[in-house]
């Protein structure tokens, strides 16, 4: 007997997932129009960490289209398909002063077991941190347009066989290219790997975690004059595959024929991460989560001098359904970001605990920065020149503003039992960089408040709205706004178990 798609399926949206309860494979889609304005450069709670689809100029209109098809769920007797597949298509068209045309989504993937392999371009968050109201894991925040890279791994925490699921580990190794067009050393390559590990059952009202990230780009040259002969020779850096062993491992001292000249003794390409330790707990109605995450972009880290850089966070989420009252409390995040350390302001080659100024995301031979598409990779916070106020000391290519120290809150909420509210307060002191710094330390506030109405239209559509203002020394002082309606639906296809798809 054939179950009409209506019947067969009961959607339900629980903590941000789609869940198909009998079984039918579901593909989801979404379709959205809007416009944004703002009285100078986009606000930066409107454009950080959205995978640089919101331009720095307004105004501008937006459509914004989707489709995606996650893997099935296990059925009703445990059990799911030994192989799956999926694929996720996202494009976006901005028009107005820097029209667009954007695919921060792209890619197929498909499932052996507990393993998966990706290709194209992803949404991701890279490392232990809340990933709603946060401002952004440190090296991987979802401020850029996703990198196209081949991956391959174990995405989710997967329990280790005789434990009976008390330690879990997650990780995945991933190849990827860096773009060409507007950046001065052409050819990069990613080398990006992470591996976790956590403590306790999902069960259990406590869990700890643990674990590392490892972000490199390597290879690549640049035109005569962009690299300095001290560090390039003919502006050549490393790029064949018998050098991957030193990216993969950090090795130094590698040889390297005269490829790098001064950086024989160094390592091959800019290797950056962060060593990141959390703990969350059930407490009553709520859970709380607190991480930390210790950044390295040299040997600071190995040496014990930058353990004051780092991004602490606490989040606290409601785990009571919605009560119908005026205002339902979801979740409060806190953090505090700091990177004003970086192994102090002197650099001593032959003294470990004097070799600081490790200028985060900046690189004397990938000399754009920890960029993509020019939006920085990691925290917003450190940033490039060209997002700054023009009457600050200019610090030229890459990242002008990398010494932060920066105190965030957001809250998510429901209004009326209807109306879904979230918000980003942010207040950051700014020093730039130790060989450009900023001697007033500029102050910077940035703040949004965004709602999601569902109106019975079409359907069922959601109207959208937000506000956000920057007003300091650091941004320039900007108020601007964002209005939008969006349409989530769902296609049906075959399948015989259940499946989810998060959003």
């Amino acid at each position: 007997m054939r179950f009409s798609f209506v019947r067969a399926c009961s959607l339900l949206l629980i903590s941000g997932i789609w869940t198909c309860v009998n079984g039918q494979r579901v593909s989801q889609y979404h379709l959205e129009a809007g416009g944004m304005a703002s009285s100078s450069q986009t606000p930066f709670w409107l454009r950080a960490n959205q995978y640089g689809t919101v331009p720095l100029e307004t105004p501008f209109g937006r459509l914004n289209a989707g489709i995606y098809t996650d893997y099935r769920l296990a059925d009703s007797s445990g059990s799911r398909p030994l192989i799956d597949w999926g694929y996720g298509a996202n494009v976006i068209v901005n028009a107005g002063p820097s029209s667009q045309f954007l695919l921060p989504e792209a890619y197929v993937k498909g499932r052996l077991g507990a393993f998966e392999l990706y290709a194209g371009r992803r949404r991701e968050i890279i490392g232990l941190v809340d990933t709603l109201l946060t401002t952004g894991a440190y090296v991987w925040s979802g401020n850029a347009l996703p990198i196209p890279k081949v991956q391959f791994g174990l995405p989710n925490f997967t329990p280790i066989p005789f434990t009976k699921g008390i330690l879990s580990v997650m990780g995945v190794i991933s190849h990827g290219w860096f773009e060409n067009s507007d950046r001065l050393i052409k050819g990069s390559y990613l080398h990006q790997k992470y591996a976790y590990g956590r403590l306790g059952k999902p069960t259990w009202p406590f869990r700890l975690y643990a674990g590392f990230n490892h972000n490199v780009i390597w290879a690549g040259s640049a035109a005569p004059g962009v690299l300095s002969p001290n560090v390039a020779v003919d502006g050549k850096l490393p790029s064949t595959l018998r050098y991957f062993p030193a990216v993969v491992f950090g090795t130094r001292g590698t040889p390297i024929d005269q490829v790098v000249t001064s950086f024989e003794d160094n390592r091959i390409g800019n290797h950056l991460g962060s060593v990141d330790i959390a703990a969350d707990v059930n407490i009553g109605s709520w859970n709380a989560y607190v991480y930390r995450q210790f950044v390295y972009d040299d040997g600071s880290l190995f040496y014990g001098t930058n353990l004051d850089d780092g991004l602490n966070g606490l989040r606290l989420k409601n785990r009571n359904r919605p009560t119908g009252t005026a205002f339902f409390l979801r979740q409060i995040t806190l953090e505090y970001l700091f990177t004003g350390s970086q192994g102090g302001d002197e650099f001593v080659i032959d003294n470990d605990k004097r070799r600081g100024r490790d200028n985060y995301f900046n690189h004397s031979q990938f000399v754009d920065g920890w960029v993509y598409f020019g939006r920085t990779i990691g925290t917003p916070f450190l940033a490039p020149q060209r997002e700054l106020r023009p009457d600050l000391p200019n610090g030229g290519v890459g990242i002008a503003n990398n010494r932060v120290s920066a105190f965030h809150l957001g809250l998510s909420g429901l209004l009326f039992d209807k109306v879904d509210l979230t918000t980003r307060l942010s207040i950051s002191k700014n020093a730039g960089t130790y060989p450009v710094p900023y001697l007033e330390l500029p102050m910077q506030f940035s703040g949004i408040l965004t709602a999601s109405v569902p109106l019975n239209w079409l359907g069922g559509v959601s109207l959208n709205g937000s506000v956000a203002i920057d007003a300091g020394g650091l941004l320039h002082n900007s108020v601007g706004g964002y209005l939008g309606l969006r349409k989530n639906g769902l296609l049906s296809g075959r399948s015989t178990s259940p499946q989810s798809a998060e959003r």
